[in-house]
């Protein structure tokens, strides 16, 4: 009996020990976390979203993407349309920087400031109706910053799914613009806003504060030495306009849009003054004419170098026929007065409507912008607005107002529309790193202590950091 009794003892301590060996190694199997995904498989995995191409980047991926999306994401059910984007991926354990150009997408590797300040990720946009990513047939009232703010919404919602870590929207010139909408329209997706140079185009038809701005900028001497070259370009318009002709032959540009050859002649005359202190610095005031002894050759290649003679041909508009369509029916446009052109000039600034095909219809929205304004002033939450001291577009800049929280407005002494953090004064651009790191959570301690010693995370890379500010012919940001 005792022995009958011992072996059942004994066959209930095994069969126990083996059901705990069995949990535990059940347990162990569950704690062990399951082999991630590729990037890629994980990026593809997304609903909608493509592969366009993978390109090598030492100590990242680099991915060109297609994105479906809605043509009206007011009505989604009514078609769609592939918007390319681009992803610099590092680690899903860094912060993400979302960065929209306002225009084409880039297809190479690169790095934004604050992408290279935070050691992140990078999530690149194409502006919808940039081609490739326009709707076919493109319906233009589908154009507008809230369905281009919604773009960016719909690919932060699906990739926040994956980058988990704080995000960061940032862009230059139109792009500051496009990323200070979208936080306008969708406040809760990003912990933080960097808008380089986004012009503020309050009221179109108040410009005055660009009449004042080249009234004072840089020095007399410069600003004379402008002037007198582009009134020359008008006096001599006859020889001048027989060369552009004769360019015109050679290149193949058309001139339907704007309407004459004489149009799109003084259109990029009138462009010079603008251009010259958008991408120039004042000590290039030294390579500028002496209009009074130039021969026709000097203005035209002066005039060209600096305005683009090809900027407002058919061919040179039809890239960015978006812009002026959006410049003409909510962003704005300057118009200043230039009083040394006296009664040379002929059309003036001329409005975006002569730069868009006329089978596009545009009617102007004149609280759109004024919207904007308002919300920035009295909501903006971890914005920072960097500026170019010498840069036209920044005459009508970005304000904050008395209920706005931890948001800056810097300006870069001397700089131009290429002004970033790294042109600000040291106190400035110190306070500015932090901001950028203490956003992204990713602030060091030392920084957290002392904003003085903020520095980007990142080791500098020529290639990748390169700033692609290209001279772009025509004015617009």
């Amino acid at each position: 009996m005792r022995k009958t009794l011992r072996w059942l003892l004994s066959l209930v301590v095994l069969i126990g020990t083996m059901g705990a060996a069995g949990s535990t190694a059940q347990a162990a199997t569950a704690a062990e976390p399951a082999a991630a995904a590729d990037i890629k498989d994980q990026i593809l995995g997304i609903p909608g979203m493509s592969l366009i191409e993978e390109k090598p980047y030492p100590g990242y991926r680099f991915f060109v993407l297609n994105y479906e999306q809605p043509v009206d994401h007011r009505q989604p059910w009514k078609g769609t349309f592939k918007q390319r984007l681009t992803l610099l991926h590092k680690d899903v354990s860094r912060p993400s920087v979302f960065f929209t150009s306002g225009y084409n997408v880039n297809t190479n590797p690169r790095r934004s400031e604050p992408t290279t300040i935070i050691d992140g990720n990078q999530v690149s946009m194409e502006y919808r109706f940039f081609t490739p990513s326009r709707p076919d047939p493109a319906n233009w009232a589908h154009l507008d910053i809230w369905q281009a703010a919604s773009d960016q919404h719909r690919i932060f919602t699906a990739l926040k799914k994956i980058y988990k870590k704080n995000w960061l929207a940032t862009g230059g010139s139109k792009g500051g613009m496009t990323a200070t909408y979208y936080e306008r329209f969708y406040p809760r997706d990003m912990d933080g806003v960097v808008a380089y140079v986004a012009p503020n185009d309050v009221a179109d038809k108040e410009d005055s504060a660009y009449d004042r701005f080249f009234a004072k900028v840089g020095t007399k001497e410069c600003r004379d030495r402008l002037n007198a070259v582009q009134r020359e370009a008008l006096v001599r318009r006859e020889p001048l306009e027989a060369k552009y002709a004769a360019a015109a032959a050679e290149n193949g540009w058309t001139f339907t849009t704007v309407g004459s050859l004489d149009k799109a002649y003084e259109a990029v005359v009138l462009d010079y003054v603008w251009a010259f202190w958008q991408y120039s610095l004042l000590a290039d005031c030294a390579s500028i004419p002496a209009a009074a002894t130039a021969t026709d050759q000097e203005i035209w290649d002066s005039i060209d170098a600096i305005s683009g003679f090809s900027a407002y041909a058919d061919q040179g508009l039809q890239t960015y026929t978006p812009y002026y369509y959006q410049a003409g029916t909510q962003l704005g446009s300057p118009d200043i007065k230039q009083p040394h052109l006296g009664n040379l000039s002929r059309y003036g600034y001329q409005p975006p409507r002569n730069f868009v095909p006329r089978d596009i219809p545009m009617t102007f929205q004149p609280g759109a912008m004024a919207d904007i304004d308002r919300w920035v002033r009295d909501n903006a939450n971890q914005m920072l607005f960097v500026y170019g001291q010498n840069d036209p577009w920044g005459a009508e800049p970005f304000r904050i107002g008395y209920t706005a929280r931890d948001s800056y407005v810097m300006t870069a002494p001397g700089a131009n529309h290429g002004a970033n953090v790294a042109k600000l004064l040291d106190g400035e651009k110190a306070l500015a790193t932090a901001k950028i790191l203490q956003w992204a959570g990713v602030a060091p301690a030392a920084t957290l202590a002392d904003t003085g010693r903020a520095a980007p995370l990142a080791a500098p890379d020529a290639e990748l950091d390169r700033r692609d500010l290209e001279r772009e012919p025509q004015l617009r940001p």
